[in-house]
């Protein structure tokens, strides 16, 4: 992945583009149709809802919004996981957004971490 942005939006978005690209890309029988869009919808979902929970009316609803995407940010590893492990898809560059989700998991999961403080 390229020089990833501080701001959480911009590297959830950053994040979004680079899956976009990888879809975009692979190769893949119409059978794994349904796993690539599961990936689209839960990767996009991320920053989706970082912005919604930025822009929200209270903490509860930041906190509700970050919820989701910590949810849909795991989701999208399980979905890159089982990508990685059941098409041949570029290795390398999957394995970079693996890494990216996590990354994502564990900064969403530590600002709801320090909300609770």
């Amino acid at each position: 992945m390229s020089e990833k942005p501080f701001d959480i939006k911009h590297r959830c978005y950053q994040f979004s583009k680079e899956v976009i690209q990888f879809i975009s890309t692979a190769n893949y029988d119409r059978i794994y149709f349904s796993i690539f869009d599961q990936l689209l919808r839960s990767a996009t979902s991320i920053g989706a809802n970082v912005v919604e929970g930025k822009s929200g009316s209270s903490i509860k609803d930041f906190k509700n919004f970050y919820t989701i995407a910590l949810k849909s940010s795991n989701e999208t590893k399980y979905w890159l996981c089982l990508i990685r492990d059941t098409i041949n898809v570029e290795k390398d560059k999957i394995k970079d957004l693996i890494n990216e989700a996590d990354e994502l998991s564990k900064i969403i999961a530590s600002i709801i971490i320090n909300l609770q403080k």
